[in-house]
């Protein structure tokens, strides 16, 4: 008897993605692409008109994106899920922490392979996957801090999103945010910023710096209970003795 075929959905906005896991998809001799999505609200359309068994999912989207997705749909409602993202260290631990299929850009082949193979499974259980509320539930309960950071340049507004941002140091009544070789100003306090982060990502070192934890590869200790801190790009800071503590125990020191 013939296998039951897979109805798959792409929702990604950006069309070489979007090719790329077809060329992959079009390769598996039971699985059927029955649509494309461009955005949160066509993904949400697609899954309510087509209702595929399965959805690659992109988290970054315009007009909602895949947690969004996944949110307005509803858990129960969803096909299985494998989503699909650029390097973000936060979504990955998360990801693995849920144990939740999730593919890399670009995709790798093997990864893929691996995702679909435990999708199959999934389907063939016809079981419930309780990880995926788990993970929404994480999601709600940071929702209420800071995704990204609003610079204002005259009649622009940029966006900067909290997860490619490695440090903040206080300057006068103004925060530097450090992205690479980039800066940026924001007229706000430490203080007011450190409260509105997410403590999970984010620590205060210093009364002037604030850091991205997985931005930090490695620590020497230094005189009076200070550290050196080497970050991922090639930085150094020096963290305040009345921190010592709080570094210590976000860092398992």
């Amino acid at each position: 008897m013939a296998s039951a075929r897979i109805s798959v959905l792409l929702a990604d906005d950006e069309p070489p993605a979007r090719r790329g896991l077809r060329a992959l998809l079009d390769e598996q001799p039971d699985v059927d692409v029955i649509g494309e999505a461009r955005s949160g609200t066509e993904a949400i359309e697609a899954i309510r008109s087509l209702a595929p068994q399965l959805i690659f999912l992109d988290v970054q989207m315009p007009e909602g994106d895949g947690f969004d997705v996944v949110r307005t749909i509803g858990v129960d409602r969803m096909p299985v899920v494998v989503f699909a993202t650029a390097f973000d260290h936060y979504a990955l631990q998360a990801f693995d922490a849920h144990a939740l299929d999730y593919l890399l850009k670009p995709h790798d082949r093997a990864r893929f392979q691996s995702a679909l193979e435990r999708a199959r499974h999934r389907l063939r259980r016809h079981v419930a996957d309780t990880r995926l509320q788990a993970f929404i539930d994480q999601l709600e309960h940071r929702s209420r801090f800071l995704r990204k950071l609003t610079v204002r340049n005259g009649t622009r507004t940029q966006f900067i999103p909290v997860a490619c941002v490695d440090y903040i140091e206080s300057e006068s009544n103004y925060v530097r945010v450090r992205v690479g070789d980039q800066s940026y100003m924001l007229r706000d306090t430490l203080t007011s910023l450190s409260e509105r982060l997410d403590p999970a990502q984010f620590l205060r070192i210093h009364r002037s710096l604030i850091v991205q934890l997985s931005r930090i590869v490695e620590v020497e200790s230094m005189f009076a209970g200070e550290y050196l801190l080497f970050l991922s790009n090639g930085r150094k800071l020096t963290s305040g003795r009345t921190y010592r503590a709080a570094l210590q125990a976000a860092l398992g020191l």
